[in-house]
């Protein structure tokens, strides 16, 4: 079976996982992050004549 490699080399699994592990962490640290984008609401503008409403 293919979980036999990691049963048989417990020191590549373990390896294989803090490699994961490091990658993990490494982009944790370095990847931007905002908590509060700028997002810009759709807005509707209306215009209307209404003859003697002065």
């Amino acid at each position: 079976m293919k979980g036999n490699i990691f049963i048989k080399r417990p020191v590549m699994a373990i390896s294989i996982s803090v490699l994961i592990l490091a990658i993990g962490l490494i982009s944790l640290f370095t990847l931007p992050v905002e908590q509060y984008p700028d997002i810009a609401p759709p807005t509707v503008y209306v215009t209307a004549s209404y003859t003697g409403a002065d």
